[in-house]
């Protein structure tokens, strides 16, 4: 911690003026001094620096501070940096207070760290850009998603290539450690390595200091994943970052509101398009971290997600993550487009002033927050309203104490039929649990919370993974091979718009079972069961296939083994994720099971009496529990019930993989594909064997 005492020293010490004019031309004007203002567009001076009070004000945007804050808010700087800046050029040294010789040292450690990864990373991405100059086809690919060379370059669009060793002509030590470590190459079990990217156009991600800190790959030919990140390494955690927030800083602040859209082709098509103030989540849900670094940089936030059911799930997550950071003095929206649309088609069919109209069209947070919970109950009888409060209690009890909680408490209590005193006394009554944030079952409106045959991505790759499940496959655009001439500086792209089964993702080789949520889908499975209904309400019978339930009375071992297990210990339901949801799907007939955990996670009910009274009553999921219920009578607790939950999911794994493997060898592992594709499945089922598997 810096003490307050040296940073009012240092600004004493240093100038306000010379700060500021590093990166502004100023004029004298009066006891003042003028500039055009850095932080939004103008064509008249109404930035001033004042000497004698040591502060700038801009009458244009309203950016005030001092030096300190004018290079946070300039360079990105975290307020240390800013204060450890400064004071190299006043030659002071920053005093660090309760800081042993150990931290020091481990500091110091870090900071080479993140040094050393940094360099390999722009390394990497002056060979990207290079590599994007000689490929037509890249080029072509950018052009038919209607980019200029001058959107790319903003961007820093690269393509990384097909070779696998491409990035050994850049590193002469292939073997270098930090090559690994930075997520630009892999290294297999066998100690064989090769490039993460290939054959993909280069999305460079930035911090919020403009540091390259990773890469998203799209791949523009036939092959999955069609999204893929850079892993977690000491520089990039996709749970805190946002692709695009650096390239819009200063649209963020001339606008005075930020959009957060899904995918990197989103951002960077709006941003063709003359909307420049978008970002993305990178290939995740939107995180708490998120949300407050969107706040630190605009009051008013708007979430524009895809407009299909996969786009109102990562909406409803993201609402969720919005919930703990609540206040007074922000305005956070969503955007539902069309159900055809995302943002990037929506603004090159219908261009920047439809999509601004749409924006000024968005729900409020507490609107749509009440109209989700509405739509999932029946609203005309009494059960149904005392089921939508059950609902919304842990979502209220999530809100900081502010105005804005009493207003959706009040909106909330005429909604359900209550006198605010009467909703008072109710939430007093029970205080609610922490919410766990996830997705919903289906609405009655018709979308669908995780059902068989959602997209969980789009351009942005489905929640905790980096890549995408989605539909927007672009490679089949035809392209004239006479478009592309000069490959200069992205001069070649020119003005104008041109016109399964389950898997495994491995890193470095090596592929783990941690024990609660880490498996990691690979396929393109759909799935085929078709959820249109409300908690647990199949519409019709499942099918009798991956994911699926034959008849109403029929019930595989596996799955009721599973719903037992839930119904048993309810406390598994509360640390459960997509991805073991993900690992369900890939089992066979194991859809009402996923049913019951949606159903238990957005209800908040627990026992089975809770349960039926939550689902729909005459769906499957109601007529499997009522069978269930008396066998909960007799059965006993288990002594460590997650155990059997993860063994029962590693079994469902091995499975799946034993199952595709089968598939491949039928098939004759023609293609190198195919059999890395085998080799990896085989690797899987090692470990899950090594796991434990019994």
């Amino acid at each position: 911690m810096i003490p307050e005492s040296f940073i009012q020293d240092l600004l004493a010490r240093v100038d306000v003026v010379d700060v500021v004019g590093r990166y502004v031309q100023l004029r004298k004007g009066g006891a003042n001094l003028l500039g055009l203002c850095p932080f939004h567009n103008e064509k008249s001076p109404s930035f001033t620096v004042s000497p004698t009070k040591q502060f700038y004000h801009c009458f244009g945007c309203g950016a005030h501070g001092s030096a300190i804050t004018f290079l946070m808010e300039h360079t990105g700087a975290s307020f240390p940096d800013a204060v450890r800046t400064l004071a190299a050029s006043a030659g002071m040294t920053v005093p660090e207070e309760n800081r042993s010789p150990r931290q020091q040292q481990e500091s110091a450690r870090r900071k080479a760290e993140e040094s050393r990864h940094t360099q390999v990373l722009d390394a990497a991405q002056a060979h990207y850009l290079k590599q994007l100059r000689a490929s037509p086809a890249a080029v072509r690919y950018l052009k038919q998603r209607g980019l200029t060379g001058e959107i790319a370059a903003h961007f820093g669009l690269g393509w990384s290539g097909t070779d696998r060793h491409g990035l050994s002509q850049v590193f002469p030590n292939y073997e270098d450690p930090t090559l690994v470590e930075s997520g630009l190459v892999i290294e297999s079990e066998d100690g064989r390595r090769y490039d993460r990217f290939r054959e993909r156009v280069m999305f460079p991600i930035r911090n919020a200091r403009g540091s390259l800190i990773g890469f998203g790959g799209r791949i523009i030919g036939k092959g999955e994943p069609k999204y893929l990140n850079s892993p977690e390494t000491p520089l990039f955690s996709k749970g805190q970052e946002l692709y695009g927030l650096w390239e819009a800083r200063l649209a963020i602040r001339q606008e005075g509101q930020v959009i957060v859209v899904e995918g990197y082709m989103d951002v960077v098509g709006l941003a063709q398009q003359g909307i420049a103030n978008a970002v993305a989540t990178l290939g995740t849900a939107t995180t708490p971290d998120h949300v407050k670094k969107l706040l630190r940089s605009s009051d008013k936030v708007i979430f524009s997600f895809d407009g299909d059911k996969a786009g109102r799930r990562a909406a409803w997550r993201a609402l969720q993550a919005c919930l703990p950071v609540l206040r007074d003095d922000i305005a956070i929206r969503f955007l539902f487009l069309p159900a055809e649309h995302d943002p990037d088609s929506y603004v090159r069919e219908l261009g920047a002033e439809a999509f601004r109209a749409c924006l000024g069209d968005a729900v409020a947070l507490s609107r749509f927050l009440l109209d989700e919970l509405a739509s999932h109950h029946n609203m005309n009888e009494a059960e149904g309203r005392a089921s939508c409060l059950h609902e919304a209690k842990p979502l209220l009890a999530a809100i900081p104490e502010c105005a804005l909680r009493v207003q959706i408490e009040r909106e909330m209590a005429k909604l359900v039929q209550l006198t605010p005193e009467e909703m008072a006394q109710v939430l007093a009554q029970q205080p609610a649990k922490p919410f766990a944030p996830g997705p919903r079952p289906a609405s009655s409106a018709g979308e669908a919370g995780i059902a068989s045959g959602g997209e969980p991505g789009h351009d942005g790759g489905p929640p905790d993974m980096g890549y995408d499940y989605g539909n927007h496959d672009f490679s089949d655009i035809p392209a004239d091979e006479s478009d592309v001439s000069d490959y200069g500086q992205y001069a070649s792209l020119g003005d104008e718009p041109g016109g399964g089964a389950a898997g495994w993702q491995s890193s470095g080789g090596k592929q783990e079972w941690k024990g609660k949520s880490d498996w990691k889908g690979k396929g393109d499975w759909k799935g085929k069961g078709d959820w249109k209904g409300g908690k647990g309400n199949w519409k019709g019978r499942r099918d009798n296939d991956v994911g699926g339930f034959e008849g109403r009375r029929t019930m595989p071992s596996l799955a009721k083994r599973l719903l037992s297990l839930l119904l048993a210990h309810p406390e598994l339901v509360d640390s459960m994720g997509d991805q073991q949801l993900e690992v369900i799907d890939h089992g066979p007939h194991l859809g009402l099971v996923r049913d019951l955990i949606m159903l238990a996670q957005s209800s908040g009910a627990r026992h089975v009496g809770a349960l039926l009274e939550a689902a729909e009553p005459d769906s499957d999921l109601a007529t499997v529990l009522k069978g269930l219920r008396a066998d909960m009578l007799a059965q006993e607790d288990l002594p460590d019930p997650q155990t059997e939950w993860d063994d029962a999911l590693r079994r469902i794994e091995f499975d799946s993989a034993r199952t595709e493997m089968a598939k491949l060898a039928a098939a004759g592992l023609a293609s190198e594909e195919a059999r890395k594709r085998y080799l990896e499945l085989s690797s899987r089922m090692t470990v899950l064997k090594g796991a434990g598997l019994r």
